[in-house]
């Protein structure tokens, strides 16, 4: 008995598990990759004060330090100059957007 119902158990297993084994009919088309499109339109640049501080691992407090790295720039690349007097500033650029 107990090795019949192993018969039974292992045939069913087998056509259980079976594969079908079916070949593709006629010749397939390669598959194309499609290309990326342009972008419609650039983002224009920001800058300042708070994108420079405030960006992706930086550190805000080494805005304040005299002997930060040069990563994070000089005074005069966040400083607004008066046209009319030069070497005279105006104010702090905050966000400053270059198009």
């Amino acid at each position: 008995m107990k090795t019949l119902m192993i018969a039974i158990l292992a045939a069913l297993v087998t056509t259980v598990s079976a594969q079908e084994f079916r070949a593709p009919i006629g010749p397939q088309k390669p598959v194309r990759a499609m290309p990326t499109p342009p972008p419609i339109s650039a983002r224009p640049a920001v800058e300042g004060v708070v994108p420079r501080g405030l960006g992706p691992g930086r550190n805000p407090f080494q805005m304040l330090n005299p002997w930060a790295p040069a990563r994070y720039g000089t005074w005069v690349d966040s400083t607004s100059f008066d046209p009319n007097h030069p070497g005279k500033w105006n104010g702090i650029k905050l966000f400053e957007i270059v198009f």
